[in-house]
C-alpha cells in the first residue's frame, strides 16, 4: 500500500495546476516550472494527453454523426462520387481504407445507442467502436460495452475475432443433392433487364464467388465490407449497394473472360482445346449492339423522330437499350458500318474498326493514369469522347479522356457533362450546374487556437471528459473480471 502514496500526491498536484480549460497551450503541463518534480511533471503531461484524447474521441463521435446524416441524405451522390467513403477521402484527405471504416462505423452507430452515447462522452475511442460495431447489436451492446470500457482495444479485438471464428456448417452430406439440383438461367425480362437465376454446387459456387470478389476488388478496392452493419440485419440500401457492386463485378468478369477466350493457352499442355473456329479466341462471343447512325447523334437524342425512342438501338436478341446508352457504349468500341437498302437488305459491310485506336488508347493511359473524375483514379476505364464522334467530335487526345464505368455512365445517362478547360483539364458539370475539377478542396479555416476551440465545443454539448475517461481499467486480459468477460463472450456469440 505504501508504494501508491507518491502517486496519490502527484494526482493532487495535477488537479491543482491543470489549466481551467483542461489543456495546456504550449505543450507542457501548467505548473511544470514551479513543482520542481520531474515525476509530477510527467504525471501531469500524461493526464493532459489522456484528457485531450478523450476530447478527440468525443469530437470523432460528432464527426461520425454528421457523416451518417450526410450519407443518409446522399450528399456524396450529388457530387458524383462512387460512395460516401470516396467523397470523404476527396474532401478530407483521409486514406480510402480508413474512410470506409469511418462510414461503416457511422452507419453502425445509428443502431447502437449505448455505444454511441459512450463515445459521445469520450469514453470510447474510434478503434474500440470499430471493433464493437462488427458484432454488437442493440440487444447485446450493454454487456460488450462494459468490457470495452475496461479493456484495451487489442483485448477487445481478440474477443471479436474469437466470436467470428466460432461458427461452421457441415454440408458434406448434401453433396449429391446439390450436384443433381445445379442449374443456371440467364434471360431478359419484360423491361429489358437480364435476370440471372441458378443453384450451383459448393465448389462451383465458391469459385464464382471468388471470381466476383476479385473483380469487385479490382473495381471497388477493399469496399466489400463498408456496407455491413454491425450485428442484426443490413438495411435495404445496404443490400442494394452490395448487389450493385456484384453486378458490376460480374460484368467485368465476363468481359475479361471473353477478351482472353477459352481456347488452348499458348505454350500450354499438348492436346489442349483448340481456339474457336472464328480464328480469334473471343470474337465469336462478342456482344453486338445494333444502332442507327441517327440514334447516336446528339440531335436525334434530343427527341427527334429518328433518334428518339423510335430509332434502332438494340442487342442481337432484340432487347432495346436507350439511345444514350448506345452513345456511351460506342465511345470506346469496335465499329462495323452496315449499309441497308430501303427494304432492309444489306448493301455493304465495312471493315471492323476501333472508335479509339490502340495507339490513342496507350497515349490516354500514359496521360490520364485512370479515371479523370475528381477523386476517382480507377484503372478500369473507357475512353470517353468529350464531343461524341457521331456529332463530329475528333477521335484525338484533346477530345478524349478516360472515365471509369461509373463516371462514364454518369456523364451519359446521369445528366452530367464534361468540358475541357483552357489548360486542357476536364471539368465536370453536374445536373445542378455545379462544376467539379481535379483540384484539392480549400482547407477549412480553423480558430486561432483549434485545440481550445475543440474543447469548448465539446463543453457546449455537455461533454467534459478528464484524464480517467477513456483509459483502460484492466491492463492484462487475466485482470478482467470473469463475470464481465464471460457475459461479453455470451453476448457476442
Amino acid at each position: 500500500m505504501v508504494q501508491f502514496a507518491p502517486h496519490a500526491v502527484s494526482i493532487a498536484v495535477v488537479r491543482e495546476h491543470a489549466p481551467s480549460y483542461g489543456l495546456t497551450q504550449g505543450g507542457l503541463p501548467a505548473g511544470d516550472e514551479t513543482t520542481g518534480d520531474e515525476s509530477d511533471a510527467l504525471d501531469a503531461l500524461a493526464d493532459e494527453i489522456a484528457t485531450l484524447a478523450a476530447h478527440i474521441h468525443a469530437a470523432t463521435h460528432r464527426l461520425l454523426v454528421l457523416l451518417a446524416e450526410f450519407d443518409r441524405r446522399g450528399g456524396w451522390e450529388l457530387e458524383g462520387h462512387r460512395s460516401c467513403a470516396h467523397w470523404l477521402t476527396f474532401r478530407t484527405g483521409i486514406d480510402l481504407g480508413a474512410a470506409r471504416e469511418k462510414v461503416r462505423a457511422a452507419r453502425a452507430l445509428l443502431g447502437l445507442p449505448k455505444t454511441s452515447a459512450a463515445m459521445a462522452r469520450g469514453e470510447l475511442s474510434f478503434s474500440q467502436v470499430r471493433a464493437l460495431s462488427r458484432v454488437a447489436t442493440a440487444e447485446n451492446e450493454g454487456d460488450l460495452l462494459e468490457l470495452a470500457r475496461g479493456c484495451t482495444t487489442a483485448q477487445l479485438e481478440r474477443v471479436v475475432r474469437g466470436w467470428k471464428r466460432g461458427s461452421r456448417e457441415d454440408e458434406a452430406a448434401l453433396e449429391r443433392e446439390w450436384h443433381e439440383s445445379r442449374t443456371l438461367s440467364v434471360f431478359p425480362d419484360d423491361e429489358g433487364m437480364y435476370v440471372v437465376r441458378g443453384k450451383l454446387p459448393p465448389e462451383v459456387g465458391v469459385l464464382l464467388m471468388r471470381a466476383v470478389e476479385a473483380a469487385s476488388d479490382a473495381l471497388y478496392r477493399d469496399e466489400s465490407g463498408i456496407e455491413r452493419l454491425a450485428g442484426g440485419s443490413p438495411s435495404a440500401d445496404t443490400l442494394r449497394a452490395a448487389a450493385q457492386r456484384r453486378a458490376d463485378a460480374l460484368g467485368l468478369l465476363a468481359e475479361r473472360a471473353m477478351a482472353v477466350g477459352f481456347g488452348a493457352v499458348p505454350g500450354g499442355e499438348p492436346g489442349g482445346a483448340e481456339p474457336p473456329i472464328s480464328g480469334t479466341r473471343a470474337a465469336r462471343y462478342q456482344v453486338v449492339l445494333h444502332v442507327d447512325t441517327a440514334t447516336l447523334s446528339g440531335a436525334g437524342n434530343a427527341g427527334g423522330e429518328v433518334g428518339g425512342a423510335s430509332g434502332r438501338s438494340e442487342l442481337e436478341d432484340g432487347t432495346r437499350v436507350s439511345a444514350e446508352t448506345s452513345r456511351r457504349l460506342s465511345c470506346d468500341a469496335a465499329l462495323v458500318r452496315i449499309t441497308h437498302a430501303p427494304d432492309g437488305s444489306v448493301l455493304d459491310v465495312n471493315r471492323r474498326t476501333r472508335t479509339v485506336p490502340p495507339a490513342l488508347r496507350r497515349a490516354l493511359e500514359a496521360r490520364d493514369r485512370g479515371c479523370r473524375f475528381p477523386g476517382c483514379g480507377f484503372r478500369f476505364t473507357d475512353a470517353h469522347h468529350v464531343k461524341h464522334w457521331s456529332d463530329g467530335g475528333e477521335t484525338s487526345l484533346t477530345n478524349t479522356t478516360l472515365l471509369c464505368r461509373h463516371h462514364h455512365r454518369l456523364v451519359h445517362e446521369g445528366g452530367w457533362r464534361v468540358i475541357r478547360a483552357s489548360d486542357g483539364m476536364p471539368v465536370f458539370v453536374d445536373p445542378r450546374g455545379g462544376t467539379h475539377y481535379d483540384a484539392r478542396p480549400k482547407a477549412p479555416e480553423l480558430a486561432e487556437h483549434p485545440v481550445r476551440a475543440l474543447v469548448e465545443a465539446n463543453r457546449r454539448r455537455g461533454v467534459e471528459p478528464d484524464w480517467r475517461t477513456a483509459g483502460a481499467r484492466w491492463k492484462r486480459e487475466d485482470d478482467i473480471p470473469s463475470d464481465v468477460y464471460f457475459r461479453a463472450l455470451e453476448a457476442a456469440g
